[in-house]
């Protein structure tokens, strides 16, 4: 299970910064897909939260679960507000990529902490069962990707060479198996019913990100106006996890 842990983190921390990649060298095709991406990210998060990790959650320490999942949503507030670490991209123009409002420091350290979630919960998923595992890596990988291109022009647009960009967004990639890791050897020590808990917290922080964050991104961008292609790609994200799920679980 280590070896699968293991790969899943990679898979959902270092090969999601194939979309930083593409806005380094397309950046006009990168900032034409984002917003398509989020949508798509948003409902994948969703699908995971509401249709895999609640229900195993729910099935392990019943109606608990949901306070725990309301905590999760709590909390990852309560710790964006501390940091000053937010997911929010602002872009002022159609034409211009995504630009964080904090300096490159605070993004490169909050993506850090960000992935070593990301990796806890990749951990959680698959301590449960191999599908919900599969399907948290899923969501976690598609709701990077987008994210990273936010990180990647941040960091272009203060200066850093392509090099030093690639660097610290390996090294914060990274910190995802870290997170994995951690919690693959942890857990066992703890009462089985942590796992849960932890799980509902997980939901919450999905339901979080994708909620006050990425869809509120997208009706930023609508200029009032619905949007037929990242409606699509939304609901798309929701059914690609219900599908994957029960691809996996029989």
């Amino acid at each position: 299970m280590l070896y699968q842990i293991i790969s899943a983190s990679l898979i959902g921390g270092v090969l999601s910064l194939a979309g930083g990649f593409v806005l380094l060298w397309r950046e006009k095709f990168a900032k034409k897909i984002s917003l398509y991406l989020v949508s798509f990210a948003a409902g994948s998060l969703l699908g995971a939260a509401f249709l895999e990790i609640i229900p195993e959650a729910y099935e392990g320490i019943g109606e608990t679960a949901f306070m725990y999942v309301v905590t999760g949503i709590v909390l990852i507030f309560v710790f964006e507000k501390f940091l000053g670490w937010y997911h929010h991209h602002d872009q002022s123009h159609s034409t211009e990529i995504f630009e964080h409002t904090y300096s490159a420091q605070t993004v490169i350290f909050g993506d850090a902490i960000h992935n070593f979630i990301d990796g806890i919960a990749i951990t959680l998923g698959f301590l449960v069962s191999f599908d919900v595992g599969l399907t948290t890596t899923v969501a976690v990988f598609l709701h990077e990707i987008p994210q990273e291109i936010g990180d990647f022009g941040v960091l272009i647009r203060r200066g850093y060479s392509r090099a030093k960009i690639i660097f610290y967004n390996l090294v914060t990639a990274f910190t995802t198996v870290v997170g994995s890791i951690l919690a693959y050897f942890i857990m066992p020590f703890l009462p089985s019913s942590v796992m849960f808990f932890a799980l509902s917290i997980a939901a919450g922080v999905f339901i979080y990100i994708s909620t006050s964050d990425l869809i509120p991104e997208l009706r930023e961008h609508s200029n009032g106006k619905l949007d037929i292609g990242h409606a699509a790609a939304l609901v798309c994200g929701i059914v690609s996890v219900a599908l994957l799920s029960t691809l996996t679980s029989h």
